[in-house]
C-alpha cells in the first residue's frame, strides 16, 4: 500500500508511469459509462479515471463520497485539462481500486464556505479535511520550522518550562490547577514563560527559546484564545536596537520563504505618535487616514460640544478627513454614529465640503455650520486642508474615547471604503509608558509586566513621577495585529525594588508572589531582555485569515468551550473530593 507520491502531487513528470496513492474519495461522478473519482489528500485533488472494461469498475461502483481508497493506475494527459488544479493537467486510469474503509455522510459539506463556524467546530474533524485547514496547518508548521532553522542558526537553544508553577496575579488572570497531593494548594498554568525565560539568563544559558503553549483566563476574540501558542525568546548582553533588528530580519525570513514576499524596513513610530495620529498602539498603515488634531485650535469655539472637549484636563478634538470618492449618506452617518457609541463617544459630528470657497452653510454641508463662527471653520479647513468633496468626520469627549472610538471608525472605514492597501505594513512601536494609574484601585500598574526595565534617563522619576517614565520596550505591529512584543528586562536589585514601590507592592508581598526571581536575581543576573510573538497571529495574517481559530486545529469558542469534546465539562464529586475542592452554588 505504500504510495508512489502524494495524490495532490501527481503531475505531468509522472505521465507514463504506474503509480499508487491513497487518500479519500472528494467526488465521484458516474457520466455513463466512465466514473471519474477526485482522489485527495493533504497535497490536493487528483482526478481518477475507470474506464468500463476495467477489472476495478465494480468496485468504483460501490464507492461513496469520503471513502478510503488506495487506487494503482497510469498516468496519463488530460484530454480537457482543468487549470484551477495542480494537478489539472493530469489524470489517473485506474487498474486497481482497494476501499480501505468506507465512511457514512458527512454531517457537514468539505470545503463549503457557507457552513457556519459553530458547525464546523462542532464537526472539526471533517472541517480539518478542508482544503482552506490543510493549507493553513501546514502554512503554521512552515514558520514554527523557519523561526527553528532561525534562531539555531544564531545560536539560540529550546529549552522547555513547566506547565505547572505558581500563580503570580501580575497580569491576566490565572488558570488554576488544584493539587491531589497537598490539598488546599494550587498550581497555575503559566500565562508566559516569563519569570523562567529570566531565570534562565541568570543560569547563563544567554540565547534561549521556546515555542510554547501559554493559559490566560480572559475574555475572548478574533486574535485572543484561553491557550495560545507564542515564540518566546530570551538574550543576554543585547540592547533593544539588537533584539529588535533580530527579530524583524527572523520574521522578514519567515515571509520571504514561505510566501516569497520580501517585507519592506520597519519603520519606528513611538507610542506618543502612535496614539496622537491613529488613537491606537497597533495602528494598522494599510489606511491612509490620520487624525488630524484641533484641540488647541478650538479651544474658545463657540460649539458647545468641541469647547467643552478642548478644555477637558484629559479632552481631544480630532477629525478624520475623508477623500472625495469616498461619499457618505446621512443614514451612513447614522450608522457609524452608533458604532463609534460602543466606545462610549456621544455623537458624530460631520461637515461635508461642498465649495471651499464659501465658508458658511452654502459651501459647507452640516448641522454643526451654524454653530461655528466663519474664524472657526476657516481655522477647521485650513489645519485640515480640505478641499471640495471631502468629508469630515470629527470626535471631541476624553482622549481615552476620541482615542478607542475614532481609532475604531478608522479602522471601519478604511476596510468597508476600500481605502486599506493590499501589501504589507509592518513597523516598531517604542518608548510605551512605564505605568498606567489604575482609578478603581488608586495605584499604578505596570503597562507591560513589573520586570520591564524603565528608559536610563527615566531611572529618576520612578519615585518621584513614575506616571512619566517610559519604558524600555517594544511591539512589533504588521497590518494591525501586535504580532509581538518584548522588553528589556530589570536585572538589578535597587531597579526592582523603586519599580514595585511605583507599583505600591511593599517587600512581603514582592517576596511572595516573586520571591525565587528575586532572590536569584542577586547572583549575578546579566542585562538581558527579549520579545515574544503570537505564532497564531503570525499564522493568521500569513494565511490571510479572520481569525486564529482557522490556524489551530482544535480550538475554542468566543466563550472558551470546545464544541468537539464538549469541553469544559463537569467532574464527579469522587474526582473533586481527591484535590480536596467543593463546587458552591449560587455563588
Amino acid at each position: 500500500m505504500q504510495r508512489t507520491d502524494y495524490a495532490g502531487l501527481i503531475t505531468e513528470n509522472y505521465i507514463g508511469q504506474e503509480v499508487i496513492i491513497n487518500g479519500w474519495v472528494h467526488r465521484r461522478r458516474d457520466l455513463g459509462g466512465l466514473i471519474f473519482l477526485d482522489v485527495r489528500d493533504r497535497e490536493g485533488l487528483v482526478q481518477v479515471v475507470i474506464e468500463p472494461e476495467s477489472s476495478c469498475f465494480n468496485d468504483a461502483n460501490l464507492i461513496k463520497h469520503e471513502y478510503v481508497v488506495s487506487v494503482t493506475g497510469n498516468v496519463r494527459q488530460r484530454p480537457n485539462p482543468n487549470k484551477d488544479m495542480k494537478t489539472g493537467q493530469v489524470e489517473i486510469t485506474a487498474s486497481s481500486i482497494k476501499i480501505l474503509n468506507t465512511a457514512i455522510p458527512t454531517p457537514i459539506l468539505i470545503d463549503d464556505e457557507t457552513t457556519s463556524e459553530t458547525n464546523r467546530l462542532t464537526h472539526r474533524i471533517i472541517d480539518l479535511r478542508s482544503h482552506k485547514m490543510q493549507h493553513n496547518l501546514k502554512l503554521r508548521y512552515k514558520l514554527a520550522l523557519e523561526v527553528r532553522k532561525f534562531l539555531d542558526t544564531l545560536g539560540f537553544i529550546d529549552i522547555e518550562t513547566p506547565f505547572l508553577t505558581r500563580s503570580t496575579p501580575e497580569g491576566a488572570r490565572d488558570f488554576l490547577v488544584p493539587s491531589r497531593a497537598n490539598k488546599g494548594y494550587f498550581y497555575a498554568l503559566p500565562q508566559s514563560p516569563q519569570l523562567f525565560k529570566q531565570l534562565l539568563m541568570v543560569a547563563g544559558f544567554d540565547r534561549y527559546y521556546q515555542i510554547v503553549k501559554c493559559f490566560r483566563d480572559e475574555d475572548l476574540r478574533a486574535d485572543r484564545q484561553p491557550e495560545f501558542t507564542q515564540i518566546d525568546i530570551e538574550t543576554s548582553f543585547l540592547s533593544e536596537a539588537e533584539i529588535m533588528n533580530m527579530a524583524e530580519d527572523m520574521v522578514k525570513q519567515a515571509f520571504k520563504n514561505i510566501l516569497d514576499v520580501t517585507l519592506p524596513k520597519f519603520p519606528i513610530i513611538t507610542y506618543t505618535e502612535a496614539m496622537h495620529k491613529y488613537g491606537s498602539d497597533k495602528p494598522d498603515l494599510r489606511i491612509p487616514l490620520e487624525f488630524i488634531d484641533l484641540t488647541t485650535q478650538l479651544k474658545n469655539s463657540s460649539f458647545k460640544v468641541f469647547n467643552t472637549a478642548a478644555n477637558m484636563p484629559n479632552g481631544r478634538i480630532v477629525a478624520l478627513k475623508l477623500p472625495a470618492n469616498v461619499s457618505l449618506s446621512r443614514k451612513e452617518i447614522d450608522e457609524y454614529t452608533k458604532f463609534v457609541g460602543i466606545y462610549g463617544a456621544r455623537g458624530l459630528a460631520y461637515l461635508k465640503v461642498n465649495d471651499v470657497t464659501q465658508i458658511n452653510e452654502n459651501g459647507l454641508q452640516s448641522p454643526i455650520v451654524k454653530f461655528l463662527t466663519e474664524d472657526e471653520l476657516k481655522t477647521i479647513i485650513s489645519v485640515t486642508s480640505a478641499v471640495n468633496g471631502e468629508t469630515l468626520l470629527f470626535g471631541a469627549d476624553s482622549i481615552k474615547v476620541v482615542n478607542e472610538a475614532m481609532g475604531a471608525l478608522r479602522l471601519k472605514l478604511g476596510h468597508e471604503r476600500g481605502l486599506a492597501t493590499k501589501d504589507w505594513k509592518p513597523l516598531w512601536v517604542v518608548d510605551f509608558p512605564m505605568f498606567e494609574y489604575d482609578e478603581d484601585a488608586k495605584r499604578y500598574v505596570a503597562c507591560h509586566h513589573p520586570f520591564t526595565s524603565p528608559k536610563e534617563e527615566h531611572m529618576d522619576m520612578l519615585n518621584t513621577n513614575p506616571g512619566q517614565c517610559l519604558a524600555r520596550a517594544y511591539d512589533m505591529v504588521i497590518n494591525g495585529w501586535e504580532a509581538g512584543g518584548g522588553s528589556i528586562r530589570i536585572y538589578k536589585q535597587d531597579i526592582q525594588s523603586k519599580v514595585f514601590d511605583a507599583l505600591g507592592i511593599s517587600k512581603e508581598e514582592a517576596q511572595n508572589k516573586f520571591g525565587f526571581l528575586l532572590d536569584n536575581l542577586q547572583y549575578g543576573a546579566p542585562p538581558h531582555g527579549g520579545i515574544a510573538f503570537g505564532l497564531d497571529r503570525l499564522a493568521t495574517l500569513m494565511c490571510n485569515a479572520e481569525s486564529i481559530r482557522d490556524v489551530i486545529a482544535f480550538p475554542k469558542t468566543t466563550t472558551g468551550q470546545c464544541l468537539l469534546t464538549n469541553a469544559p465539562n463537569i467532574v464527579d464529586n469522587k474526582q473533586l473530593a481527591e484535590v480536596g475542592v467543593q463546587i458552591l452554588k449560587n455563588v
